[in-house]
């Protein structure tokens, strides 16, 4: 009987991952064929691609409820800035008449 010992993991650089990663994206072939033929875990790129297509996802375009929500709340700052301001202006206006 033979054991034998593991291999040793190879680390690839972000250039490499993301190099493989857009191989996958970019002429659709098979997760399986681009890892054979960059000599890469099968399980690994698959990783790869998994992690940069949720990374994508989170900068996406914004859901028509989010573009609904993004537009009360910049109202709502707006709105905000507006009536800090008008109070800013009326503190100064105490203060003068204060001082008198």
């Amino acid at each position: 009987m033979r054991i034998e010992m593991p291999q040793k993991r190879k680390k690839y650089d972000r250039e490499f991952r993301e190099g493989a990663v857009r191989i996958v994206e970019e002429t659709n072939k098979p997760i399986a064929q681009v890892a054979r033929d960059l000599g890469v875990n099968e399980g690994t790129l698959g990783n790869w691609v998994q992690r940069a297509r949720a990374a994508r996802e989170g900068h996406g375009e914004l859901s028509k409820d989010d573009y609904e929500e993004l537009k009360r709340l910049r109202a709502e700052v707006a709105e905000l800035r507006m009536e800090r301001d008008v109070l800013k202006r009326s503190v100064v206006l105490w203060v003068k008449e204060a001082t008198k």
